[in-house]
């Protein structure tokens, strides 16, 4: 409209522009039509903006450095969900503190995308959470390949997503991760066959251990969920293992290896170093593992270094 046109209207200009910044301020807090897709977890979240670009708006609902066993979400991001285009989550029990959100989506009939239930899945190793699924796939990047397919297959179907932006951004980032799993391998075969072996504070790396040939030892918390707990005996049994292995290096969650340490003090003199790691959340930009290949670049080092000093 030209400003001539505005000064003829006179008086029902106010009302008509009170009108049009109403509508603009609603289209901006998301009622235009821009894709909504709602993500559970930091790792996943950033993985589903690789592959969907600027084709839907992205939600992630796990903020950085959480605990994806643990964390919860406000009423306004629950709600958030019911109205999503899509709704993607890790599965195999990982989110335990939105697994109801997520169940109240699919109850609602938002469209819903499990990585869990498009990949080869591994059980727990035996005697810890036996017989249970790992929910901990992406530590294995040819596994995350088959989400991101599965993934382009979800996304080019959602209305108003340019479906060969998507699929032109899913082959840059499926060629990423084929870097990726040749640097590690490249990495870890440096490791000598009697040092592959992996004690944690939690078991995260299955895996990761079954793709390139390591052995899990054990771990702190003998279960794959951070809200368990060691008992003197599991530690004993643990602080066992690490002198028979001869592991050299034990790796922690990077925000809490004093802890790892502590524990393992407490029950045996072992001379071993702990390194941490970036395990199941990204962290804030600037922390070391604020995308997916950062995150599994920088562990690649840190376990190819520990278990080769």
């Amino acid at each position: 409209m030209t400003r001539t046109k505005r000064a003829r209207l006179g008086g029902g200009v106010a009302l008509a522009a009170t009108v049009l910044a109403v509508s603009a301020a609603c289209s901006a807090g998301g009622a235009d039509d821009t894709p909504q897709v709602v993500v559970t977890t930091n790792i996943l979240g950033d993985i589903v903006e690789q592959v969907v670009g600027d084709q839907a708006e992205v939600t992630t609902l796990m903020k950085p450095n959480a605990d994806p066993h643990s964390f919860e979400i406000s009423a306004r991001d629950a709600a958030l969900m019911e109205r999503a285009d899509l709704v993607v989550s890790n599965g195999l029990g990982l989110e335990e503190g939105v697994q109801q959100h997520v169940d109240r989506a699919v109850d609602a009939g938002v469209p819903t995308f499990v990585a869990g239930d498009r990949i080869e899945v591994l059980d727990y190793a035996d005697g810890d959470d036996s017989g249970a699924a790992d929910p901990h796939f992406w530590t294995d990047p040819a596994r995350v390949v088959d989400v991101v397919e599965a993934l382009e297959a979800e996304l080019v179907e959602i209305p108003g997503v340019d479906a060969e932006a998507v699929r032109a951004q899913t082959a840059a980032y499926l060629a990423d991760l084929e870097t990726l799993d040749a640097e590690m391998i490249d990495a870890f075969a440096a490791i000598p066959a009697e040092r592959r072996a992996l004690v944690t504070n939690h078991h995260v790396f299955g895996y990761l251990a079954e793709r390139f040939d390591f052995e899990v030892i054990g771990a702190v918390i003998p279960g794959g969920t951070t809200l368990a707990a060691p008992s003197a005996a599991d530690l004993r049994d643990l602080a066992s293992a690490i002198e028979a292995a001869g592991v050299p290096t034990i790796f922690a969650e990077s925000s809490q290896p004093d802890r790892l340490v502590q524990v393992l003090a407490s029950e045996a003199g072992i001379d071993v170093d702990v390194v941490g790691l970036f395990t199941e959340s990204l962290t804030a930009p600037g922390e070391g593992a604020d995308t997916y290949l950062d995150m599994m670049r920088a562990n690649t080092e840190r376990i190819a270094q520990g278990l080769t000093r």
